[in-house]
């Protein structure tokens, strides 16, 4: 007589067949494992990575090290010295933070409970070929495309579509990931959207005052 349990082996048979099968049917590039990591791949001659546009617009999905989610609208702008990320945190506010080439930045938001806190980082926005001599791992299945994979000072992990070099996904040592939803070269955001507002200059709130649920 047959059992339950005989009946969960043969059908855990089936599944385990079925997938099997399945795997053997992905291109060698593609693989996956029960850790969920990337299964990497060499090319030679070895690539280089694709200079970021000295202009472009991106939406960000981004996965922070809290456990929460934001989007990031991302305007970055090489020639006009400023990098603009808006970031909507997950059922929270909407945080403005405009990063300047002489090293400073503003993190802002409106509304009549609006809060602002100026930065001084001592360097600038990233430059667009600031992946120059970072190391090249392979190549990487992520989000569903085929990308080549770079890293750099154990800082940042760069993946780059191979067929159109756009940026799919890029990693920080912190384990914040920030994923690609579209990629515009070109688009420049008004100045008078990157302005910040009078209360920036005129009551600064110290950084231990900025609220922690205001910062990225």
């Amino acid at each position: 007589m047959t059992t339950n349990i005989d009946n969960g082996i043969k059908i855990a048979f089936q599944a385990i067949s079925l997938l099997i099968f399945f795997l053997l049917q992905f291109p060698n590039h593609v693989a996956f494992n029960i850790n969920n990591e990337p299964w990497l791949t060499t090319t030679e001659p070895e690539p280089t990575p694709t200079p970021w546009p000295e202009q472009f617009h991106a939406l960000l999905y981004m996965n922070l090290t809290t456990t929460h989610l934001q989007l990031s609208d991302l305007w970055y702008d090489w020639p006009k010295g400023r990098n603009v990320n808006i970031f909507q945190k997950q059922l929270g506010i909407l945080l403005y933070d405009i990063e300047w080439n002489n090293g400073t930045s503003f993190y802002y938001t409106l509304g009549a409970d609006a809060q602002c806190q100026m930065v001084d980082f001592g360097v600038g926005i990233p430059r667009p070929d600031f992946l120059d001599g970072a190391r090249y791992l392979g190549r990487v299945v992520t989000d569903g495309f085929l990308c080549d994979l770079w890293e750099k000072v154990d800082f940042i992990w760069y993946y780059e579509d191979v067929l159109t070099k756009r940026p799919v996904r890029w990693d920080f040592y912190d384990g914040i990931s920030s994923h690609v939803m579209t990629f515009e070269v070109g688009a420049v955001l008004p100045d008078s959207v990157v302005q910040a507002p009078a209360y920036c200059f005129t009551e600064l709130t110290s950084e231990n005052e900025f609220s922690a649920s205001v910062k990225v």
